[in-house]
């Protein structure tokens, strides 16, 4: 694979599991909810795609208890192995390459993962596949063309560098394949792939230490890339940390799209996923 085709924010690097922790602060809540929105309950089988760290199958696992099943899948399974809560699987799978795994599902759930992978369309086909008559897919995915600052009230030069970088970033992310306005399209998507029952919201949080946190993990996974591509240089990259550690710049993130719907049931109305 060419050295500018891979994901950019790369699962091996020490600063991914600070990322995955703070993620998981600013999102879990939102996901939780949607989870609680679509009836996750004991005994349905559940997959979550590109898992990365273990908060979200370890929540699934307590909901759907040991009558139910729980697969956490990646293409870079080191987080989520070390972390791995009982009663989760865990797989090294491409979503976008692989057969779906053995089931069917009542819930298959991805955050922030499509917007990375080139061939969405194949993995949003893939997952939908996978689901069982009446099951749920709930897609959450950036949006950050819809709010592209990562200092939304830019009334400063520390705000301006900090949204100079970002668009930096987006460069490097449009490079390696990434669709930047990927979260608004997930309504749409879904309904094409024959789901029913469909809604969306968007969730971004605005100013969080949670935030402070991640913008740094980030910008230390990037920083070479950055420099390497004439995008920042390595002054600025060094101001604009000191600029976050003062913990003034009242970061966010793009905007979380998340959009759910269910696979129509094959065998009469009125019938739950959990109904085996």
């Amino acid at each position: 694979m060419a050295e500018d085709t891979g994901y950019l924010l790369d699962n091996r690097q020490v600063e991914a599991g600070t990322r995955f922790e703070a993620l998981s602060a600013l999102f879990d809540p939102s996901t939780f909810r949607h989870f609680e929105t679509v009836g996750v309950d004991e005994g349905w089988r559940c997959w979550e795609v590109g898992a990365g760290g273990p908060t979200v199958p370890g929540w699934l696992a307590g909901r759907v208890g040991p009558s139910g099943r729980v697969l956490a899948t990646d293409i870079d399974v080191s987080w989520i192995r070390e972390a791995t809560t009982e009663g989760v699987e865990v797989l090294r799978h491409d979503v976008a390459l692989d057969p779906p795994p053995p089931g069917p599902f009542d819930l298959i759930h991805a955050r922030l993962v499509l917007v990375h992978v080139t061939d969405r369309d194949a993995a949003l086909r893939s997952m939908a596949r996978a689901l069982r008559p009446g099951g749920w897919l709930l897609i959450e995915d950036a949006d950050p063309a819809l709010q592209p600052h990562i200092c939304p009230d830019e009334y400063g030069p520390e705000q301006e560098l900090a949204n100079r970088l970002r668009r930096g970033v987006r460069q490097l992310l449009e490079g390696r394949g990434a669709d930047l306005a990927y979260g608004r399209k997930l309504p749409r998507l879904l309904r094409e792939t024959g789901l029913v029952e469909v809604e969306a919201d968007a969730y971004f949080p605005v100013a969080s230490p949670h935030l402070d946190v991640l913008e740094a993990a980030t910008v230390h996974q990037v920083r070479d890339k950055l420099i390497a591509a004439g995008l920042a240089t390595d002054e600025e990259i060094e101001r604009h940390l000191a600029h976050i550690a003062t913990g003034r710049l009242d970061l966010a993130t793009a905007p979380m799209i998340s959009a759910w719907g269910r696979r129509p049931l094959e065998d009469g109305p009125g019938r739950r996923p959990s109904e085996h």
